[in-house]
C-alpha cells in the first residue's frame, strides 16, 4: 500500500542539483567549522568524557566495550555514544583536533540528511535546501558540534534523521520489511543519547504533514479516529522502546545525582522555567547573541510577570497556529515539532543547575526553520519579482549566520577562551569562575585562579567544585593549612568526593602526616578503584613505609591501567631490586 501520490514518488530520486545542494551544504560545513581541527579538549566534561576516562582511552577493547554497555556513568546510559569515542580513541589517541573533525563530519552528515529528508517528503527543493542550511550554520549549534562532549547530540541525530528516511521509504510502501529499519535505527539512537524519545511523536506530526498520511487512512479507517488510531498503533513498538529508554535514563541520573531534588527547585519554578526557556530558545534563534556554554538557573529570582508574559505568549502562538491548520499545516508540524522535542529538556525534571543549553536545541529549532522556510515565501506570494527577493535575503540571512557561528566557534578554542567569553555574557555565573579558576590552575597562574575560585564561592558558597580547586590554588601557594581547611568542608558536604580526598592526600603528604595522606588516597580508591593516580600515590607512600610487596601490587595497578607510567615502572624496578637483595641476603 503506498501512501504518496504517484506524482510525489519522483522526490524519490537524487538529480544533479540535489547532489550539488548536498555538496554546497556539507563545503559550507566544513568551512565555518574548520578552526575546530586546532581546538583542544575543554575542562567541562571532556575529562570523564575522554581523555580522563581510562575505559575510553584503551580504545576498543573487550573490557572497554563491556564496560561502554554496562556503565552508568556521567548520569547516561548512552554506549553508542562511548563507542564512538573509544574508536576516536583508537585512531587517534588524544589527539583532541581529530575528536573535533569527527564531529564536524557527523554534523555535516545530518545536514545534508535533513536536505534529502525534507526534499523527498516534500518535492521542495529549495525550501528543504534553506532548513538545512539554517541548521547547518546557526550559531545555536554550535555547542553540540565544537564541544566533544556533546558527541551524543550530532551522533543520535543521525539516527534520528536516518529513522526519518527509513520511515518515510515505509510510508511510500507499507510492508513489515521497511518497517524493520525503523525500528533498529530508533533503538540505536535512543543508545547514543535517549533525547530521541520524542520521535515518534514526530513521525505522527510527519504524518499530518507533509506525507499526509491522516488521509490516506482516513479512507480506510472511516472516521478520523480510527485513522489517528490506526497511525498510532503501528508506532507502538517505538512508543516502547522510548518509553524504556526513558525510564532508564531517569534512573540513572536520579542515581547519580543529577535530578535535583524538589527542595531545590521547586515544581513551580521549573514550570516556569521552562515556559520563559521555550521563549528564549525563539528569541536566540532570531537573534542569537550573548551564546554561553552554561546558563544559570535563576532560581527564586524568576519573576512572576516572566513566566504569566511567556505563557500568554506561547499560548497566543499556538493558538494562531491552530486556527491557521486549514491552510498552512506546515506550521502546525513545525510548531509541534519545537515544543515536542523540548519536552525531555526544558527543566520540568531538572538535570543539572542551568537554566537551558544551546545545545537542547540541535533537533528542536527543525520545526521553528521549516515554520520559516514555507511561511515565509506564503507571505510573500504575490510581491513582485519575488523569487529574487527571497534568494537575497536568504543569502543575506545565511551570511549574517555564517559570520556569528564562525566567531562562536573561536570562543570555543580551549578552556580559558571558553569561561573568560561566558562570564563576559552571563552574570553570577559559579559555574564560570571555577572552570576558569581550574584552566588558570593548569596553566601554573595560581594567584588569577585564586581571584576566580574565590568569586564563586561568593556566588555559591556549597560549590563543592569550587571549593576543592581553591584548596588545590591555595595548596599551590604553600598555603596548606587553608587548603586543608578547603577540603575539609569539601569533603562534610561531599564525603565521596574524589578530587578533595586525593589532594587532601597530597596536602597530607606535604604537612609529613604520610597516616592521614593514605587513608584518603585508600578513600579514593573504595569510590573509583580504577584511579591510576591514587595507587601510583598509595604505592609511593607504601614504598617510603617500607611495605615494599604492598607498595609493587599499587605500581603493577597503576601499569595495568596505564602503561605509559613512566615513574610507576621506575618505582617498581626498585621496589623489586630491594627484594631481591633481600631474598638473597637472607
Amino acid at each position: 500500500m503506498c501512501s504518496l501520490r504517484d506524482a510525489d514518488k519522483k522526490t524519490a530520486v537524487i538529480g544533479t542539483r540535489e547532489l550539488l545542494v548536498v555538496l554546497f551544504l556539507a563545503l559550507a560545513t566544513v568551512a565555518v567549522y574548520w578552526p575546530v581541527r586546532g581546538h583542544e579538549f575543554v575542562n567541562y566534561d571532556d575529562g570523564p568524557y575522554v581523555y580522563e576516562n581510562p575505559h575510553v582511552r584503551a580504545g576498543l577493547t573487550g573490557e572497554s566495550v563491556k564496560w561502554a554497555f554496562t556503565a552508568m556513568h556521567s548520569y547516561n546510559w548512552h554506549p553508542l555514544t562511548w563507542l564512538s569515542h573509544m574508536l576516536d580513541c583508537q585512531l587517534y589517541g588524544l589527539d583532541s583536533g581529530k575528536h573535533h573533525i569527527t564531529s564536524l563530519l557527523f554534523h555535516a552528515a545530518n545536514t545534508a540528511l535533513l536536505f534529502l529528508v525534507l526534499r523527498r517528503m516534500t518535492g521542495a527543493l529549495w525550501r528543504s535546501a534553506f532548513v538545512a542550511a539554517l541548521f547547518a550554520l546557526h550559531p545555536l549549534h554550535v555547542e553540540s558540534v565544537a564541544w566533544v562532549s556533546e558527541r551524543k547530540d550530532v551522533l543520535s541525530t543521525l539516527f534520528w534523521l536516518l529513522t526519518m528516511l527509513a520511515y518515510v521509504r515505509y510510508a511510500e510502501k507499507r510492508c513489515p520489511a521497511r518497517y524493520v529499519p525503523v525500528v533498529v535505527l530508533f533503538a540505536l539512537g535512543l543508545t547514543a543519547k535517549p533525547m530521541l524519545v520524542t520521535l515518534p511523536i514526530v513521525l505522527l506530526l510527519l504524518d499530518y504533514w507533509p506525507l499526509g498520511r491522516v488521509e490516506d487512512e482516513l479512507s480506510v479507517a472511516g472516521t478520523k479516529v480510527g485513522a489517528y488510531w490506526r497511525l498510532v498503533r503501528e508506532k507502538l513498538p517505538l512508543f516502547a522502546l522510548a518509553a524504556a529508554s526513558g525510564v532508564i535514563t531517569y534512573l540513572v541520573q536520579r542515581s547519580g545525582g543529577a535530578v535535583k531534588t524538589l527542595e531545590q527547585f521547586s515544581p513551580g519554578i521549573r514550570v516556569g522555567n521552562a515556559f520563559v526557556a521555550y521563549l528564549k530558545y525563539i528569541g536566540k534563534m532570531f537573534w542569537p547573541r550573548a551564546l554561553a556554554v552554561f546558563y544559570p538557573h535563576p532560581g527564586s529570582a524568576l519573576r512572576l510577570w516572566q513566566v504569566v508574559a511567556a505563557v500568554l505568549l506561547l499560548a497566543s502562538i499556538s493558538a494562531l497556529v491552530y486556527r491557521l491548520r486549514r491552510r498552512h499545516r506546515y506550521l502546525v508540524m513545525g510548531w509541534a515539532w519545537y515544543v515536542v522535542t523540548l519536552i525531555p529538556v526544558i527543566g520540568i525534571l531538572q538535570v543539572g543547575t542551568h537554566e537551558m543549553a544551546d545545545r537542547y536545541t540541535y533537533v528542536p529549532l527543525v520545526g521553528l526553520f521549516v515554520m520559516v522556510a514555507w511561511g515565509v515565501p506564503e507571505m510573500v506570494a504575490r510581491w513582485r519579482h519575488r523569487q529574487v527577493g527571497l534568494a537575497v535575503s536568504a543569502a543575506a540571512v545565511l551570511s549574517v549566520l555564517t559570520a556569528c557561528t564562525w566567531q562562536q566557534v573561536g570562543h570555543w578554542r580551549d578552556s580559558e577562551t571558553l569561561f573568560e567569553h561566558t562570564l563576559r555574557v552571563t552574570s553570577n555565573n559559579a559555574l564560570a569562575h571555577t572552570n576558569l579558576g581550574h584552566a588558570l590552575l593548569e596553566q601554573g597562574k595560581a594567584d588569577e585562579a585564586t581571584g576566580h575560585l574565590t568569586k564563586a564561592l561568593a556566588i555559591q558558597p556549597g560549590y563543592v567544585k569550587a571549593r576543592t580547586n581553591l584548596g588545590i590554588a591555595l595548596a599551590g601557594q604553600g598555603r596548606f593549612d587553608e587548603a586543608v581547611a578547603h577540603f575539609a568542608e569539601a569533603l562534610a558536604c561531599d564525603p565521596d568526593n574524589l578530587d578533595a580526598h586525593y589532594n587532601m592526600g597530597v596536602a597530607m603528604i606535604k604537612r609529613g602526616d604520610l597516616k592521614a595522606a593514605a587513608g584518603h588516597f585508600s578513600e579514593v580508591l573504595r569510590i573509583k578503584p580504577d584511579d591510576a593516580d591514587a595507587h601510583f600515590s598509595l604505592g609511593a607512600i607504601l614504598m617510603t613505609q617500607g611495605k615494599l610487596s604492598e607498595a609493587a601490587a599499587e605500581f603493577e595497578e597503576v601499569l595495568r591501567l596505564r602503561p605509559e607510567h613512566g615513574n610507576a615502572r621506575r618505582y617498581l624496578d626498585e621496589v623489586q631490586q630491594v627484594e631481591r637483595k633481600r631474598r638473597e641476603s637472607g
